[in-house]
């Protein structure tokens, strides 16, 4: 039996794909429900524009964690003064934890539409079981359980055979948007592409890929498999970024062709998007919509709370690692806990969870860009990547990615 699971199509996998479907998490589904709803097919046109750049990103990521066996923190700490890292990891607790506790209520919130749980109870017990998982389940046997729930993206793939979708004008909507230009439109660019190229993607996907070599040398240690190395990474970013991207397409153009055409223009949560979806799409397709929500949420708070812990404990000095016992890695999974339960408190205090998702949005604005630049600094450095640095057009499409954001986050912090 166990054999045989070894050898399932997603044993193959590697941290590309969980990293993009982590990008679909509940206050991402939002984002793109609310595209879908407020300009129809008119959004569409960012998500083919936001592959090429978020892989790119990622790539680099990964690729800076395979060749030198450390996670993005530990290289940053090694290249750049204390002061830089210091900043961008405090910046990314506070971040990842508001995006925590938006994930978790929309998740309690689902639960109690889909089964009548209570909310609250639902958001305990999401939480409870997020955390022991990654606390008490060995990385090896975590991961197999985190690639099986990707498959919940296909929920939004599914919703559109339940609904009529005019293909046609999708296709021109695509590549010829209809799209006034005022604030509301720049906004919800910002507001994608920020939810989309998020800075706590790259900090798991490079220390994941530390995580599965499993004890094999670095590429810098040991070269004679990077050629196959190399091509494995990217051929896993690429396709997990697709992946990632391609459901994002899915959910604005199934919210585009059901609530924004019957004139629901303003959706606030993942929930709302799925309860607004169930009297136009049927019962159907409201419980696949829900059932992708939790699905990726189960991904989404692990690799939030996951790569805030990286981050630190590379900072600290401190062993790290899913697949180290909490007694061998005690402050590794002391972050991870306390992220996760004080994310839990956010729901009993006088804060909303669209504004906890709003300040992890500024948040992740301020320190996405400087973070893209010392990305890019890193994965195009001989002193860090020696023979395997990043290839020109990776390198330029990093920069592409860096100046949008960066333009998205002075719209997003500037708006006049």
């Amino acid at each position: 039996m166990i054999g045989r699971l070894k050898e399932h199509p997603l044993a193959r996998v590697g941290p590309g794909l969980i990293t993009g479907v982590a990008d679909d998490d509940p206050s991402g589904i939002a984002t793109y429900s609310q595209a879908g709803a407020q300009f129809g097919l008119n959004m569409l046109w960012t998500m083919p524009l936001c592959f090429p750049l978020m892989a790119a990103l990622q790539s680099m990521c990964g690729r800076i964690g395979r060749v030198t066996g450390k996670g993005l923190a530990a290289n940053i700490k090694a290249f750049f003064p204390p002061v830089v890292l210091r900043v961008v990891v405090v910046l990314l607790l506070a971040a990842n934890t508001l995006n925590i506790a938006a994930d978790i209520a929309a998740m309690g919130e689902v639960a109690e539409l889909v089964t009548s749980v209570n909310r609250h109870l639902a958001t305990v017990g999401f939480t409870l079981a997020t955390l022991i998982l990654q606390v008490f389940v060995p990385y090896h046997r975590y991961v197999s359980f985190l690639k099986w729930l990707t498959l919940s993206l296909l929920a939004y793939a599914a919703v559109l055979f339940m609904v009529h979708v005019p293909w046609s004008e999708v296709a021109l909507r695509t590549v010829w948007p209809k799209l006034p230009l005022n604030s509301d439109t720049a906004t919800m660019a910002v507001a994608i592409f920020g939810t989309t190229i998020s800075p706590y993607l790259f900090f798991w996907q490079a220390s994941e890929e530390v995580e599965d070599m499993k004890g094999v040398p670095s590429l810098l240690e040991e070269a004679t498999q990077s050629d196959r190395e190399l091509r494995r990474l990217r051929w896993d970013t690429w396709s997990g970024m697709f992946y990632s991207d391609l459901t994002s397409y899915f959910i604005i153009l199934a919210t585009a062709v059901t609530l924004h055409v019957e004139g629901v223009t303003n959706i606030e949560t993942a929930a709302q998007a799925a309860s607004a979806l169930r009297p136009l799409a049927g019962d159907f397709a409201f419980v696949l919509f829900a059932a992708g929500i939790l699905g990726v949420g189960l991904i989404g708070v692990p690799v939030l709370a996951g790569s805030a812990a990286y981050a630190l404990a590379e900072t600290m000095g401190w062993q790290e690692g899913l697949e180290l016992k909490a007694n061998d890695a005690r402050g590794f999974y002391g972050i991870i806990a306390v992220s996760i339960l004080v994310a839990l408190v956010i729901q009993y205090l006088p804060i909303s969870p669209m504004k906890a998702l709003f300040w992890s949005a500024v948040i992740n604005g301020v320190v996405a860009v400087p973070l893209m630049v010392v990305v890019i600094m890193l994965a195009s450095s001989r002193t860090v990547m020696g023979p395997f640095t990043s290839g020109r057009p990776i390198i330029i499409l990093g920069w592409i990615a860096t100046a949008l954001m960066a333009g998205a986050s002075i719209m997003m912090l500037f708006p006049s």
